[in-house]
């Protein structure tokens, strides 16, 4: 059977275990349509652990998102894991792992019941801002319609159910310091691969989400929310997130959890086009 046959049997086989996951606004056939394109146009994901790429999907069904798609909510993507079998030792496997879109963390926010709105955005060093903490917090953005110079700043703000409204900005030097410590990036930066990683090619937009993630923290969301953010985070911290079943569970990871031995591919969390680019591969590989 060919991969793409065997994905689309496979698929067919869960749907009814999918089907139950998946939230009222959402149409299974749509998801399994979407699911299944998204399977065979991108060859490495029908070359992954079939079973990873099935969890994956279930993953995308609890949350709601649909995967690779323009919406930009959510992506599938290969990534070459270092896993260890029972008897202890260890072997490379290609699985699927799920990448959240900023605007996928926004439209899960919204859909808490508990946000009227919320939003993400950058700062440049000829815009008009003024953020002041305390008992009386305000926030002012005004972006400079002439030439807006570099970015200095990332913010994300929620307006509340109960008319109240929460706010976290974040200099661009602590944003480059989160950056800095994924296990992504050391990687690209080791290959000497970063001009294709998302964190250059896309750095407004991960801003965007870094921050997005930092003041969720602090806002009363649901669990569709945590899970996908601690997706993204195991992800950016090339972690595995072993989405090995429909039903999988995630680990809530801290942000200074420590690094894995973990070989990913880069992947552009805003560009599914990009999934289709050479992945990597340990040293080994790469010798052989």
């Amino acid at each position: 059977m060919k991969p793409k046959d065997r994905v689309a049997y496979l698929l067919d086989l869960k749907k009814a275990a999918i089907q139950k996951l998946i939230p009222p606004h959402l149409n299974p056939e749509r998801l399994l349509k979407v699911a299944q394109i998204a399977a065979t146009t991108t060859p490495k994901l029908v070359e992954c652990d079939i079973a990873s790429l099935i969890g994956a999907i279930g993953q995308c069904a609890q949350m709601g998102l649909e995967p690779n798609t323009v919406l930009g909510h959510a992506y599938l993507v290969p990534f070459n894991t270092r896993r260890k079998n029972a008897a202890g030792g260890e072997r490379w496997v290609d699985s699927v792992q799920v990448i959240i879109g900023y605007k996928g963390l926004i439209d899960l926010a919204r859909r808490s019941g508990q946000i009227v709105s919320i939003a993400a955005h950058e700062v440049c060093e000829h815009d008009t801002f003024e953020c002041i903490y305390g008992l009386n917090e305000t926030l002012t953005h005004i972006p400079s319609m002439a030439e807006r110079g570099e970015v200095i700043a990332f913010y994300a703000v929620a307006k509340l159910k109960d008319g109240g409204h929460a706010f976290e900005v974040m200099s661009r030097r602590q944003v480059e310091a989160i950056r800095d410590a994924s296990q992504g990036w050391k990687q690209a930066v080791r290959y000497k691969k970063q001009d294709s990683h998302p964190w250059q090619t896309h750095f407004i937009e991960m801003g965007r989400k870094t921050v997005i993630r930092r003041l969720a923290k602090y806002l009363p969301l649901s669990v569709e929310f945590q899970t996908a953010a601690a997706l993204d985070g195991l992800a950016e911290a090339g972690k595995d997130q072993h989405l090995d079943a429909v039903d999988g569970s995630v680990t809530l990871m801290p942000e200074d959890a420590p690094d894995a031995e973990v070989w990913e591919s880069a992947p552009d969390a805003d560009n599914p086009e990009a999934d289709n680019r050479e992945q990597a591969q340990t040293p080994e590989q790469k010798a052989a």
